[in-house]
């Protein structure tokens, strides 16, 4: 076998290369604590680690929407809370209304009654993030609309929502809602918060009707009709309030299970991806010390060679 002059420069040159890009990448491993810095370093460690990183961000992403989703329940369920006090309140009023309050304690009455229809309508159209809450997917404007006459009394609430709501997914395949529609009289779908066909409620009407009873002296239809009427409205805030807690319930689990897997998906890509400190810096060392070597040797072979030749 013939070996030309230049064999051995050219070995020498190409094993200094690969010395060196191994230095390098162990330089770089030991400076970033990173073992992979390209997919070429372990193809089928990087495509685990890709894996588990699409993994963590679709995690972020629902623990995002919980959290989207923990704040709107929240909030709704204090306006809820605040609509079943307006109920309990009028309740008492048809209580106290008997036979033996004078016409003008029934007008008294009747005026706070106003009030409460009044405040009812502003907690209904209360706000998350500039999207108004009870409105099913309708988001976009107020959900109930008051009318009043010139006596100062209300004398109907429109709503102007759908029954429809919104869902935002908490995991692969599971979708939740923290939304609550005003009204629904489909007799279907998610419980209406004001009107709902299935439970009789109707908060609005049967407040209307109190008032305008009050305001007559009607003593026996408040009795008879409006007593049991607000007895249904403050069943169905019940169950709402019911409802919300078991969401927020859900949502907290939801959210622990995800933390978990999170942190475990952190160690898995550092398990895949991490270098090993120890056992880098050794590698570096012996990598630097066979350079040395490769540089030192191939001077001394390169040097006789060049005084063979003169001589």
């Amino acid at each position: 076998m013939r070996v030309t002059a230049n064999t051995f420069p050219n070995s020498l040159v190409d094993q200094l290369n690969q010395l060196a890009l191994r230095q390098n990448r162990l330089q770089n491993q030991a400076t970033t604590g990173q073992r992979i810095q390209s997919p070429e370093d372990d193809p089928a460690a990087m495509r685990r680690v890709l894996d588990l990183q699409t993994e963590s961000k679709s995690l972020d992403q629902y623990r995002n929407n919980m959290a989207t989703l923990g704040d709107q329940a929240n909030t709704s369920f204090v306006s809820i809370k605040a609509l079943k006090r307006i109920s309990d309140r009028a309740s008492e009023i048809t209580v106290l209304a008997d036979g033996t309050k004078s016409p003008g304690d029934l007008k008294v009455y009747s005026a706070q009654i106003t009030q409460l229809i009044q405040e009812a309508v502003q907690l209904t159209n209360s706000r998350y993030r500039g999207d108004y809450l009870f409105g099913g997917t309708k988001s976009d404007q107020p959900p109930f609309v008051s009318t009043m006459n010139a006596s100062g009394q209300v004398t109907a609430v429109t709503y102007q929502g759908n029954s429809s709501v919104a869902e935002s997914e908490i995991a692969p395949g599971v979708t939740l809602s923290a939304e609550t529609p005003g009204a629904n009289t489909s007799g279907s779908g998610p419980q209406g918060l004001i009107t709902d066909s299935r439970t009789g409620a109707d908060l609005f009407n049967h407040l209307i009707s109190l008032q305008n009873n009050l305001r007559a002296g009607n003593t026996a239809a408040i009795s008879t009709t409006d007593h049991p009427q607000l007895a249904l409205d403050e069943e169905n805030f019940i169950i709402h309030l019911s409802t919300n807690a078991a969401v927020q319930a859900r949502l907290e689990a939801s959210a622990t299970v995800a933390k978990t897997r999170g942190d475990s998906l952190e160690a898995f890509v550092s398990k895949e991806a991490d270098a090993d400190l120890a056992q880098t810096l050794v590698r570096l060392n012996e990598t630097q010390n066979a350079y040395k070597v490769a540089l030192q040797s191939g001077g001394s072979i390169l040097q006789l060679s060049l005084m063979d030749y003169l001589r």
